[in-house]
């Protein structure tokens, strides 16, 4: 099981997690970009999972299909504007809970939660520095 959620104030941080909530991948991204850039820039660098837990703002039939062809179940509910739903399994999704708590202990670094860093360069440089820390913790 991997995860995929965003986050972040003027740019969104897209992540891949292990089923243990685990940062493994991260991803920068304009604040003002589709939520899609994120996943087409992390879709290959997916891991092997059984499971692929993302929020709304992922649910694209390209994105779906493509994590089925790599053998990945996408565990993603639909968006509201959808004509018809796409259901999806609740109890793994229960457990995007473990993705949400790592992006919570990146913001326990005051650096990154209030942003000091403006270049995204280096903002991104002590995002890798926490998760690397939160990774071995």
């Amino acid at each position: 099981m991997i995860g995929l959620t965003k986050g972040g104030l003027n740019s969104k941080l897209h992540a891949v997690t292990d089923a243990l909530g685990r940062p493994i991948r991260l991803f920068l991204s304009a604040g003002n970009l589709s939520d899609y850039r994120g996943a087409l820039a992390l879709l290959s660098s997916l891991p092997k999972a059984k499971w692929l837990l993302a929020d709304r703002g992922y649910d694209a039939d390209w994105f779906r299909n493509a994590l089925k062809e790599n053998k990945i179940e996408p565990c993603i509910p639909s968006r509201q504007n959808r004509k018809v739903a796409i259901p999806h399994d609740t109890e793994h999704y229960r457990q995007r809970h473990r993705i949400e708590n790592m992006f919570a202990r990146l913001k326990d670094w005051r650096r990154i939660a209030t942003r000091y860093d403006r270049c995204p360069e280096l903002y991104l440089s002590a995002i890798a520095l926490a998760a690397t820390v939160i990774f071995w913790l």
